[in-house]
């Protein structure tokens, strides 16, 4: 039960670069909801019972603020992963994550889902071959790319500096003032005739919705690799992965073990100063932007296709925004529409096999008790794997990606109140007490455990 005594270094703590240095890691977080929660599921809940759902998306994403931050805090002080610190707990977490990753994550919902929207834009029938290739694109690009995380970042930032200006000014020429009213009035749980949840809603799916309200289930905690690979404190002393096809240190050996710094007032002062620019930057990219997008997206939704009946039926609803998008504007703005989410859709399948590669390497060295390994050749076996199980399941004839994603988002949302708790135990006995969370952090982080605690709950009744 007890974790392993995994050795931790000692090394200085670097000060914080200026503010616009640190950008990057939630832009890939970001990302990381722009399919699932931003894209579909929210949209999906706002087409079929109207804005008064869109409470939950607000009080989604503010949790899952204190919890990436918390993961943050971890990675920052030890300049490892917050996997590598579960492991010094219970030795057999590893084999959890590797497992719980896979099940809420291997299914190719959120990339089949882009290949249907971009096969419908152009007319092509053959969605399953546009889904292969696509599979095999991702491959390429993050095999090919020199420094793994530069490649994600650079992608998620492009395309999110693209697309969400673009949709943002399509929902303003669309919506009218009664529609931001009832925008206004669902963030605070006021729908059409109900009150936060309609009769009717499958729990399940407003479960996973509130998971999917960002990055969701595992993927959160992968965010300690991106802050670690982008320098964050002491992750500055960490080693990256890089492509064992284009750079030569792709073949070495790399620790998963981190550093930490000795408890000095000058270092305390240096820390503070990191957790005030973290906190600042995850709060305006992930927490500001994020819920800015997915209000917008459930908004356009909303004053496209509500009220049709077609929209409880897979991801017709997006199929219907396209059509009534041409019909108030022009018809290519409504193919370009498509366009649009099917490409945000394939770079988040592209993180998301790069995130959950990432977990499942880690953990399965850890679950073997390697502290050294050539982590960039493990990973990118995974990777090829995760790739090849997603074109098997999509040549084996599914067809419907809404219910891959309802199923992988309703898994990770009980795997999110576990690790919360965990969190919770980790940064409170593992890290030393001057770092340690305050009450009020801790107190938000117990209340995230009952929340989701009687949301699962609920779901486990319904069985």
């Amino acid at each position: 039960m007890l974790g392993s005594n995994i050795p931790l270094g000692i090394k200085h703590l670097p000060p914080p670069p200026k503010f616009r240095k640190l950008l990057g890691p939630s832009f890939i977080l970001l990302g990381l909801g722009l399919g699932s929660g931003e894209v579909i599921l929210w949209p999906y809940l706002s087409s079929n019972y109207g804005l008064g759902i869109i409470w939950g998306a607000l009080i989604g994403i503010t949790m899952q603020f204190f919890i990436n931050m918390e993961v943050e805090r971890y990675a920052l002080i030890n300049g490892e992963s917050v996997f590598v610190g579960f492991k010094r707990i219970i030795k057999w977490l590893p084999f959890w994550f590797i497992i719980s990753t896979f099940l809420g994550f291997g299914w190719p919902g959120i990339g089949l889902a882009g290949a249907n929207l971009i096969a419908s834009a152009f007319g092509i029938g053959n969605v399953h071959l546009i889904a292969v290739v696509m599979f095999l694109l991702i491959g390429m690009i993050l095999s090919l790319g020199k420094v793994l995380y530069q490649t994600v970042e650079k992608i998620q930032i492009s395309l999110i500096v693209i697309s969400i200006p673009l949709l943002v000014g399509l929902t303003a020429f669309l919506a009218k003032s009664a529609d931001y009213s009832a925008l206004a009035h669902g963030l605070i749980g006021v729908g059409d005739n109900y009150v936060f949840l309609p009769i009717g809603i499958a729990i399940g799916t407003f479960l996973g919705a509130l998971a999917y309200s960002g990055a969701g289930g595992n993927l959160n905690l992968a965010q300690s690799f991106y802050v670690r690979d982008k320098g964050y404190g002491m992750g500055f002393h960490a080693d990256r992965i890089t492509s064992v096809l284009t750079h030569a240190s792709g073949n070495k050996e790399i620790h998963l073990s981190g550093n930490t710094f000795p408890i000095t007032d000058d270092n305390l002062h240096i820390f503070k100063k990191w957790w005030r620019l973290i906190n600042l930057e995850h709060f305006i990219i992930f927490w500001v932007l994020g819920l800015f997008t997915m209000t917008t997206l459930s908004l356009l939704a909303f004053i496209t296709t509500y009220g049709i009946q077609s929209n409880h039926t897979g991801i017709n609803f997006v199929l219907s925004e396209a059509t009534v998008i041409g019909q108030k504007t022009l018809p290519i703005v409504g193919s370009f529409f498509l366009i649009i989410l099917g490409i945000m859709l394939t770079a988040t399948q592209m993180t998301v096999l790069d995130s959950t590669s990432r977990i499942i390497t880690e953990n399965s060295l850890l679950s073997m008790h390697k502290y050294k390994a050539n982590i960039s050749l493990t990973y990118y076996i995974v990777l090829w794997v995760q790739i090849f199980f997603g074109i098997t399941v999509i040549a084996l004839g599914f067809d419907q990606p809404l219910q891959l994603i309802t199923l992988g988002a309703t898994i990770n949302a009980f795997s999110m109140l576990a690790y919360t708790i965990l969190l919770l135990f980790l940064n409170n006995t593992l890290l030393k007490k001057h770092l340690r969370p305050s009450l009020l952090r801790n107190a938000v982080l117990v209340l995230i455990v009952l929340f989701f605690g009687y949301f699962c709950g609920l779901v486990l009744l319904e069985l």
